[in-house]
């Protein structure tokens, strides 16, 4: 309980506005600046990236989870609203690479890496490439899917 404490502590205004404006506004803005140029197109398709905090509401940053809550929602809204230009999200889980290694450093990410390969349904993690193609697929592949969150960290949210 102590963690959640302290979250709220340090938490402020600021701190919801400068991660809104990269996770939230920042999307809407290049879909809006994009959306004349998608109309032209024989397959109008955009994917957000999200995560699987957005999902859960877990994570370090509880104005993160916020955040990629909405843009899921905002996710879906898209897609009803702007067909027939398709609106999807990935939310990955833990991804493998350097960029997570170095945030948590290397006994941390090493540790929640092996733990999650040995409790999750499908004994992986998501990875940058397997990350770029399902987003691909939603462009390319799955021309009548359309206001989807695709969750990709192999089964972990299915863990009780």
């Amino acid at each position: 309980m102590h963690g959640i404490i302290q979250i709220f502590i340090t938490l402020n205004a600021d701190d919801f506005q400068k991660i809104y404006a990269v996770n939230l506004i920042g999307p809407f803005q290049m879909v809006k600046a994009a959306k004349k140029y998608l109309m032209q197109s024989s397959n109008p398709s955009i994917t957000n990236v999200s995560s699987i905090a957005g999902i859960k509401g877990i994570g370090s940053s509880m104005a993160y989870a916020v955040s990629k809550g909405a843009l899921n929602t905002m996710t879906i809204s898209m897609a009803r609203n702007l067909g027939p230009i398709r609106v999807n999200a990935v939310c990955p889980g833990f991804i493998e690479g350097e960029w997570l290694k170095n945030g948590l450093g290397e006994e941390t990410y090493n540790s929640a890496k092996g733990h999650l390969e040995s409790t999750v349904p499908l004994k992986s993690v998501a990875s940058p490439t397997s990350i770029a193609e399902s987003i691909m697929a939603f462009t390319e592949l799955n021309k009548n899917a359309t206001g989807q969150l695709l969750i990709l960290d192999g089964g972990h949210h299915l863990n009780l």
